[in-house]
């Protein structure tokens, strides 16, 4: 009973580790390029601006976005006074 038991953990933890999706957004690239498709779309963070990932979305069902999760670079943002 105890062998069934553990070999059900193992074949549940496998397949959990295997499902596992990674990170969408890449947080190296401030623009990111998502495509749509039947099947689903995609989301691509490879590009360093806008120019750059328009010329790559133009023809297709595609549309630019920045990239939420893009890492400024160690620069601080300085909020001055009564600006929001």
């Amino acid at each position: 009973m105890r062998l069934l038991a553990c070999t059900i953990l193992t074949i549940a933890a496998v397949v959990a580790a295997v499902s596992a999706h990674a990170q969408t957004y890449d947080p190296n690239y401030p623009v990111c390029l998502q495509t749509y498709a039947i099947g689903g779309g995609n989301i691509d963070c490879s590009f360093t601006s806008l120019a750059q990932c328009a010329a790559s979305a133009s023809g297709r069902s595609a549309q630019c976005l920045n990239n939420p999760y893009f890492a400024q670079g160690g620069r601080k943002l300085l909020r001055q006074r009564g600006v929001y």
